[in-house]
């Protein structure tokens, strides 16, 4: 039998932990329990986050099976050595240039609605810490949280996940040749006040100076209260890469005396200056992403009948 898998819209916030795990442990089954099985299987729309999908699936597939797979980017599949050449017309779904009606809806992302509220967290903060691989820091006006991955080859990828539990806060990535030192439980925090809580660590001296001790490698950005965010930054050097998550400072307006309404909003909902991260991070190596960088660079071509 054949199939199709479109991979369109595919991002880095599919590529979540447990649901990689849950995907490798199907294959085992698959291989273990009905093997030879699969007759080819037609991959579509290859995004270019497929590589790093693919670095964490690839060894756990047969050799055998590997060679059966047919990589299609963008709409090299509706050419000539596309799906009518293994698959009837009248079957291939319309979505994808065929002759069959498809009525299956759409997922789309999980409605906010069905988050977790900040209390049912905070209730559960033993249970999350021992039984997931996230790690909760909590992030205070003047003191962010920071924590440092070792980079030793350049052109690795450095890939995080992390939720925004309460209040706003800006993420920064940071490159520094010199190695941050882990400050003393008794160090004093901004103001020389004590950082309460422990899962609260500062990293970047404040001696250090931008552009000369470390540098900026991403543009910052934004994280509202509520928010799941996934991304990955290809390293350009080795050294040590010193991700920051921020307490945001809402921006006064200067047009006029009268406050805006999100000032309002975010002086109301973070009354307390105290912010909230559920985050994960992970190091792809060097060698494994230049391999499927040049594999997705193949893939370019009408397809790639991967051996």
């Amino acid at each position: 039998w054949t199939c199709l898998v479109d991979l369109e819209g595919l991002n880095m916030r599919h590529l979540w932990r447990p649901g990689v795990k849950a995907l490798l442990r199907i294959i085992e089954v698959v291989e273990a329990n009905y093997p030879e099985t699969l007759g080819r299987l037609l991959i579509l729309r290859a995004p270019r986050v497929f590589p790093v999908l693919w670095t964490l699936v690839s060894p756990f597939i047969d050799d055998n099976t590997r060679k059966k797979f047919l990589i299609y980017a963008g709409n090299d599949y509706q050419g000539p050595g596309g799906l009518v050449d293994y698959i009837d017309k009248e079957i291939i779904p319309d979505f994808l240039g065929g002759e069959c009606v498809c009525e299956v809806p759409e997922g789309g992302l999980i409605p906010k609605s069905m988050y977790r509220t900040a209390e049912e967290l905070d209730n559960d903060d033993i249970r999350l810490l021992t039984e997931t691989i996230y790690q909760s820091a909590s992030v205070f006006k003047g003191s962010p949280h920071e924590i440092s991955i070792e980079i030793v080859e350049s052109s690795s990828v450095i890939t995080w996940d992390f939720d925004v539990v309460k209040g706003d806060i800006v993420f920064n990535i940071y490159h520094s040749k010199r190695a941050p030192q882990l400050p003393k439980k008794d160090t004093l925090g901004a103001h020389g006040i004590t950082c309460p809580g422990g899962n609260n660590v500062q990293l970047i001296e404040k001696s250090w100076q931008l552009g000369m001790d470390y540098s900026m490698v991403e543009s910052p950005f934004i994280c509202k209260e509520g928010e799941s965010v996934q991304g990955s930054h290809v390293t350009r050097w080795p050294g040590f890469y010193i991700l920051q998550w921020k307490f945001y400072n809402m921006p006064s307006c200067a047009t006029t005396n009268l406050p805006r309404v999100d000032d309002v909003l975010a002086t109301l909902q973070v009354s307390s200056h105290k912010c909230k991260v559920m985050y994960y991070t992970e190091v792809i190596g060097s060698e494994d992403f230049r391999y499927q960088l040049y594999f997705v660079l193949s893939v370019s071509r009408k397809y790639v009948n991967l051996i």
